[in-house]
């Protein structure tokens, strides 16, 4: 119960903080807006061979792949906020509250999953009136499927940080683990259409099966074991990331 209350005192902190200044949710959203409205459009005529007869089609396709994309790289890349912190001497001065350690970081993590599913909401009522239409039920479940990635991206980045601490090593690194694995789940594209070896390696990324879970979602198909596997997947790394994270920004202060 302890842990609980200190991490609901903290990510009201944080939430309190990062709501004074808006230009998180403008610099956040720039990039996925400009794809949503440039590129996506350009989908149609590929994704055809897919069955995608419309615009809508191509954005049920296309979106998804964005909101991972959004959590991946969001999650992956709040370790400077952390960083920041550290230097700033913040962590220091919490070493002298009665603060739950665990939960200093994990309200820092849970505010930066409100922050990244804040974004993915507006991105998706952008898409609304290029023809993107989904059931609400699946749209929640989707979201669940977003706070989920959105918890573990963030854990890993706070965890690697604690052990990089600096930042001209921190963002190479977050970089070298996002491009690879954003493209191996089909985020831009469909792996479908991509060749025989590269959908071999696909199937061994969990990001590619929460891609097609999230993808199915938006189609309607809550059948599709996809959507399960996905889930199960990321909550294992979550759950690694979130533990890891937590040991190390406990050594650290304590």
């Amino acid at each position: 119960m302890k842990l609980a209350h200190d991490t609901w005192l903290v990510f009201h902190q944080q939430m309190t903080l990062m709501l004074r200044s808006r230009t998180w949710l403008f610099f956040g959203l720039a990039q996925p807006v400009t794809y949503l409205v440039l590129f996506a459009p350009m989908l149609k005529p590929a994704l055809a061979s897919m069955g995608a007869d419309s615009y809508g089609d191509a954005y049920r396709v296309y979106v998804p792949g964005l909101l991972v994309v959004m959590c991946l790289y969001g999650g992956l890349f709040t370790g400077f906020g952390l960083l920041a912190e550290l230097r700033a001497g913040i962590i220091e001065r919490a070493r002298v509250t009665p603060v739950s350690r665990s939960a200093l970081l994990l309200g820092r993590a849970l505010r930066d999953v409100a922050s990244l599913l804040v974004q993915a909401l507006i991105i998706t009522v952008i898409a609304v009136p290029f023809g993107l239409a989904v059931a609400v039920h699946n749209l929640l479940l989707a979201y669940l499927l977003l706070c989920v990635i959105a918890l573990m991206t963030t854990s890993l980045s706070y965890a690697v940080t604690l052990l990089v601490r600096k930042e001209g090593a921190l963002g190479p690194v977050m970089n070298t683990v996002a491009q690879p694995v954003a493209l191996l789940a089909g985020v831009l594209l469909p792996v479908a259409l991509a060749p025989a070896w590269i959908q071999a390696v696909a199937d061994w990324n969990p990001f590619y099966w929460v891609t097609n879970g999230m993808r199915s979602l938006f189609e309607g198909n809550t059948g599709d074991t996809a959507i399960w596997q996905g889930l199960a997947g990321v909550t294992v790394l979550a759950t690694v990331a979130i533990a890891w994270s937590t040991r190390l920004f406990a050594r650290t202060i304590r």
